[in-house]
């Protein structure tokens, strides 16, 4: 098969080095050219045609979401914003996410390898998403709209994603209505970003949406986003009710905080009162949560091949028997809320 190949944007000609080096020095990975602001880069996509962006969120003449929307509306193709893990600079990726980045990473470090790796994972995820969608497999998708009322018994929901997460769960939660049960989230991401996340959540969405808290009794019209990077999110019944915790610990699954552990205590606190659902995501995480909440009794759900930008968590939550049922991106949000929705 073809590397993957990668135009590197950014201002700094020592992170453009940085970058290449972690880029090239991996498998199925060509840096085919760099760019130091968007105008050079405009003139490269067009000679280039690179089949993965890295895209860096603050440059000069244009900032790094401006340049995502040129990109996405002339020459479409999957963006990985390079972001310093600052409040402002989440703020930005998160919307450039929310308007179609493929994922976002940590600018590297020479003194830590992990993250060149994930880059080069993330690279390599977002090269094969494209050759996906050209190929046809991957359907687009559009918001549902709001249910008037919902029908489901389950007192408590549970989701998990990765990669593709912030498009996918803006989609699923655009759904709920205001008065929903409550749900918790795990989304792999920096620390910082989650809290932009579920602000932005929470002006597109009906129900209130924020970041998770220590020991915060969990209500029906509230979505709680687990806090990236220290904590991983549990549930714990707390009289006829439940709450959240946030726990210190080594990453699970690969992920601080982890869909798995999540997943695996809401199995144990609410059992078949609940509703686990996993979207798309790299990796594995989450599938053995899942398993356990649908032994458990609980409702499960998968979002289908077509519709996950990275059919990874998916893909082995359901080899592995956790998805009870397997439905579109548009329709999780039905399923989730009215368990007599209409087959696939």
């Amino acid at each position: 098969m073809n590397p993957v190949r990668v135009l590197i944007i950014d201002d700094s000609p020592t992170m453009r080095k940085i970058i290449a080096f972690a880029l090239n020095g991996a498998p199925g990975i060509e840096v085919v050219g760099e760019a130091p602001d968007p105008t050079e880069a405009f003139r490269l996509v067009d000679t280039l045609d690179p089949d993965v962006i890295t895209l860096d969120v603050e440059m000069p003449k244009m900032n790094g979401l401006d340049f995502l929307r040129r990109v996405m509306k002339h020459r479409p193709r999957p963006v990985i914003m390079v972001s310093t893990l600052t409040v402002s600079g989440a703020a930005v990726t998160v919307e450039a996410l929310a308007n179609g980045a493929f994922d976002c990473v940590a600018k590297p470090s020479l003194q830590d390898d992990r993250t060149f790796r994930e880059l080069a994972e993330k690279v390599r995820a977002a090269g094969e998403s494209r050759r996906k969608r050209q190929d046809g497999l991957a359907a687009p998708t559009q918001a549902p709209a709001a249910p008037h009322s919902y029908r489901a018994t389950e007192r408590i929901v549970a989701i998990g994603a990765s990669t593709g997460g912030v498009e996918a769960l803006i989609t699923v939660l655009s759904g709920f209505p205001a008065d929903c049960p409550p749900t918790v989230i795990t989304q792999h991401m920096p620390a910082n970003f989650t809290r932009s996340f579920s602000e932005r959540l929470d002006r597109l969405c009906k129900p209130t949406i924020t970041e998770a808290k220590d020991r915060e009794v969990l209500t029906d019209g509230h979505v709680y986003i687990a806090p990236g990077g220290q904590f991983h999110l549990e549930v714990f019944r707390r009289g006829n009710g439940f709450e959240s915790r946030l726990r210190e610990g080594d990453p699970v699954s690969g992920h601080r905080p982890s869909v798995d552990v999540l997943m695996s205590s809401v199995a144990k606190a609410a059992g078949a009162g609940s509703v686990g659902v996993i979207l798309t995501g790299m990796g594995r995480d989450g599938a053995q949560g899942l398993l356990q909440m649908r032994q458990a009794g609980a409702r499960t759900i998968g979002q289908n091949e077509a519709s996950s930008l990275i059919y990874g968590m998916p893909r082995v939550a359901f080899e592995i028997g956790a998805v009870g049922r397997q439905v579109p991106l548009t329709r999780i949000s039905q399923e989730i809320l009215d368990p007599r929705s209409r087959p696939e």
